[in-house]
């Protein structure tokens, strides 16, 4: 959403990573609070299931790559999707990761892996079948629970009877398992880099906000599993790798899917099939001290409106564009509209920041009061949410 200049980059699908899930919960027993934690019980072959297990550090004092491996590695999977008829053993297919989150046989990966988003013009089609193989290379067919394409999530059911499994507690970064080209049940491992990144959508024209930036080797295949942390919890689905060049390999940077934004879709996706999400149809880019001084806004640090699309809950609720464009210390930027400051009383400190409280904390038909600055005036402004489309 944010207009600051960046690097061309290449952007590639990349498998791995595991947005934290969530759990503990009420009813079944899967999701709860919002604890950055994720725990998976076992798959059942039949019977009751499994009681809930909390996550737990690992043993040892220091970060062990090889028991996150040993304990966490059953419950990823590998993912195959087949976009045309798959007639014969040699059918093209595309493949990523994913990983399990519930006894019922739900599976987290990317949307990526599993539709066409991404690849070209036009509507994102689904896969026309979808295969599960687990570390011990059964194979099992999987149904589209369904797909959020502004995070870049989908959510994956198996027949657990078809596969009975021990039970898996995952959660929070460092170590990667994944299927980098075809290599199943590969181990990676490196630090967290980042946190609450604004990542260009492999998906959708919206931004990803809050993605976890990672040094871990992520590459083509690992899209879809899980990213661990030093107690062997999930903390992301890792989603993408970032060249400079024309090459697809890992050069140092590669993003994960924020487990919370994962849960958020797992919870609507289950529940409803779909996600909504809250649209107010305007562009912003950050406002900055050195911009303030130079117009004379009553603040130094918020959200410039750049742009609002006709016909938009912005454009119907009075809020107000920039009108020229002007170059600060460098800087290109557009002035002369509204500086928000404040939606429904959280602090806006930059442009991400309004993308961030409208797609996690707003919902479609929500009226939100926008905090805005005009020059050296300060109002507030009812905005009606709307529905992204």
């Amino acid at each position: 959403m944010s207009r600051s200049a960046a690097a061309l980059l290449c952007l590639f699908g990349a498998v791995a990573g595991a947005t934290v899930v969530l759990v503990v919960a009420k009813g079944a027993g899967w999701l709860g609070r919002d604890t950055n934690t994720v725990v998976v019980q076992r798959l059942p072959g039949g019977g009751t299931a499994a009681p809930v297990v909390v996550a737990k550090p690992l043993t040892g004092n220091g970060f062990a790559p090889a028991q996150i491996y040993r304990r966490r590695s059953p419950g990823v999977v590998t993912v195959i999707s087949y976009f045309d008829a798959p007639t014969s053993p040699d059918a093209s297919a595309g493949q990523g990761s994913g990983f399990v989150v519930a006894p019922n046989g739900t599976i987290l990966t990317n949307a990526h892996v599993v539709t066409t988003a991404g690849q070209g013009a036009g509507a994102a089609a689904r896969a026309r079948r979808v295969y599960v193989q687990f570390a011990d290379g059964d194979r099992v067919t999987a149904r589209i629970v369904g797909v959020d394409l502004y995070d870049d999530v989908a959510v994956l059911r198996i027949d657990p009877k078809q596969h009975p499994s021990d039970r898996v507690v995952v959660g929070q970064p460092v170590a990667a398992i994944g299927s980098p080209f075809g290599n199943t049940n590969s181990l990676s491992v490196g630090v967290v880099s980042a946190i609450r990144r604004s990542i260009p959508s492999l998906t959708t024209r919206f931004n990803l906000v809050d993605a976890i930036q990672t040094d871990a080797p992520i590459n083509h295949g690992n899209s879809g599993g899980p990213l661990f942390d030093a107690h062997g919890e999930a903390i992301g689905i890792n989603a993408q790798i970032r060249s400079s060049g024309s090459g697809s390999g890992f050069e140092g940077v590669g993003f994960a899917v924020p487990i919370n934004s994962a849960k958020r879709s797992l919870d609507q996706l289950l529940r409803t099939g779909r996600v909504s999400y809250a649209y107010v149809g305007i562009s912003t880019e950050d406002l900055v001290p050195a911009v303030a001084r130079r117009f004379g806004y009553a603040v130094r640090h918020g959200a410039l409106v750049d742009s609002i699309n006709p016909g938009s809950p912005a454009a119907k609720a009075g809020l107000v564009a920039g009108t020229r464009d002007a170059l600060v210390d460098g800087l290109d930027v557009r002035v002369g509209g509204d500086a928000i400051v404040a939606i429904n009383g959280l602090p806006v400190e930059n442009g991400e920041d309004v993308v961030r409280i409208v797609a996690e904390r707003l919902v479609p038909g929500e009226t939100a009061r926008f905090s805005v600055v005009r020059g050296r005036q300060r109002r507030v402004v009812a905005v009606t949410m709307a529905a992204r489309g």
